[in-house]
């Protein structure tokens, strides 16, 4: 056995609904790992919140037990790569480590009027330019001026002692006993305050949320040396290497290196990204410019990918929805019994926004619905309308990546926990008329963390030959059901237009 046969690196997946520590041996394959589910919580209609100091405990507790499981010795973990759900943000006393307020979550609403002043005042197009981002209540910068403004009338507290960031700012700081306060230009892209051309905080748009510069983090390349854990965590330190956000480091895993490559991963949200190369593509059908990743050259030039993406808010998360909510299946993987228990919707058509719209309609006030109930509707055609809907969102928003690029996608890779339902895959390929590709290792997200952590440390050195040595697990090619799927579909669109503006409507 060689010395790198019997090292790992370490990936810290932090989610939305969960928290996962996984060692990754030098095959690139799983040795281990341990997940903690993480709390939700709903403290008003729209609002969505995360415990912060939850969120660290867990991680610090999924580190040590994936170690205790494997029986290794700490010092065989050469490296660790952080990627984290995006967006959600907090504030915290960097004297105290006390968070502020509990962190508020990429699916929280409560900035939508915010939103739709500034857009009163013109503020859309502008940043649209500086971000490639649209103007949304799913972005950091809304959510942090609403931390700012509730900490001002609610905590007594020197500005100079105060800290804003993302998850990953949050996971790193305590990773490293406080002593490192920074992010990674893929996380910092989503905050809707970062240039996107010179991949610094724009100060305009500082001003423009009242968010003082000196609380952010400090902003750097992706793959690349972030500092090291404290000894208390494991006994020994071990170097951060790369951080990515949660959708980059999926597209970093699948090997989409270069433009024309893409990827889905349907966790919470469904997540859709192309990498678009060394320049900013700019969408013409309401998808985000975004930072895919960034490294340093060896003549210590950056070198950064971008991509487009195509955010969609609710994926699984309304299968755990008719689980824990409404109480239609015990399981998730109980959706595909029930979905394949009828021959057809029965005329049920679901919409999926539990959070609003995200691409490429981008409406805060859409609500969820089910739509053509009749007195023959039974749960089964519920849970099959809202598998349906996964598949059909992910549908307009190829179609849209479609219409912006050269060439049709001919395959969809994909990735993410609701991927095991064999039901939605066949029912995405047919919808798309196009293959769709399901990897053995489904945590692709971590798997890509993972990558990127023991490339920089010299772990691996050939990042294709690790993207080409991920084995697939199946190839869901278009079948029988692929004309009536594409006709439901058409429906489905007729469905999303009657829940638009519904929030806005039934307040008037």
């Amino acid at each position: 056995m060689t010395a790198k046969q019997d090292q790992y690196v370490m990936a810290l997946d932090l989610g939305t609904t969960g928290n996962r520590a996984i060692l990754f041996d030098y095959e690139g394959n799983i040795a281990a790992q341990a997940y903690k589910e993480l709390t939700q919580s709903y403290p008003k209609a729209g609002w969505v919140e995360h415990d912060a100091l939850e969120i660290w405990r867990d991680t610090k507790t999924a580190m040590q037990e994936v170690v205790q499981k494997t029986a290794i010795q700490p010092q065989q973990i050469v490296a660790i790569g952080l990627t984290v759900q995006r967006e959600t943000c907090l504030l915290w006393d960097k004297t105290t480590g006390q968070p502020l307020h509990p962190a508020i979550v990429w699916q929280d609403r409560r900035t939508a009027h915010f939103c739709r002043a500034l857009e009163a005042k013109g503020y859309v197009e502008e940043i649209y330019d500086r971000t490639g981002l649209v103007l949304d209540a799913y972005f950091s910068a809304t959510k942090l001026h609403w931390l700012l403004d509730w900490v001002k009338h609610n905590r007594d507290i020197d500005p100079a002692n105060l800290l804003a960031g993302t998850i990953d700012s949050w996971a790193l700081w305590n990773l490293t006993g406080g002593k490192v306060h920074r992010t990674d230009h893929s996380n910092a892209s989503r905050t809707m305050v970062l240039n996107l051309d010179s991949l610094t905080w724009d100060e305009k748009l500082l001003d423009l949320f009242a968010i003082p510069g000196q609380i952010m983090p400090e902003v750097q390349p992706s793959l690349g040396h972030f500092g090291v854990t404290d000894p208390a965590i494991l006994g020994v330190e071990i170097p951060v290497t790369a951080i990515f956000g949660d959708q980059q480091a999926a597209l970093y895993a699948h090997g989409c290196d270069r433009p024309g490559l893409l990827k889905c991963t349907y966790g919470t949200g469904a997540f859709l990204v192309a990498n678009t190369g060394a320049k900013v593509t700019r969408s013409q059908h309401r998808l985000l410019s975004t930072v895919a990743w960034t490294q340093t050259n060896s003549d210590q030039s950056l070198k950064t990918d971008y991509a487009l993406e195509g955010s969609m808010f609710t994926a699984g998360s309304c299968v755990q929805w008719l689980r824990d909510k409404l109480g239609l299946i015990d399981s998730a993987a109980a959706s595909e019994t029930l979905a394949r228990s009828v021959d057809s919707n029965g005329g049920v058509y679901f919409v999926p926004a539990l959070s609003g719209l995200g691409a490429p309609h981008w409406d805060m006030n859409a609500c969820g619905a089910f739509l053509g109930l009749t007195g023959g509707v039974t749960k089964a055609h519920l849970v099959r309308s809202v598998l349906e809907a996964i598949a059909f969102q992910a549908r307009e928003v190829v179609e849209a990546i479609n219409q912006d690029s050269p060439a049709a996608i001919q395959q969809l890779k994909v990735d993410g926990g609701a991927c095991n339902n064999d039901f939605l895959m066949q029912c995405q390929a047919d919808v798309l008329g196009i293959p769709v590709e399901r990897p053995m290792v489904l945590d692709a997200t971590a798997q890509g963390a993972a990558f990127g952590a023991g490339l920089t440390v010299g772990f691996w050195q050939d990042y294709r030959a690790l993207v080409e040595n991920r084995a697939i697990n199946r190839v869901f090619e278009p079948g029988e059901g692929a004309a009536n799927a594409q006709a439901n579909f058409a429906v489905w669109q007729e469905a999303v237009g009657r829940a638009k503006n519904w929030a806005e409507s039934a307040a008037e």
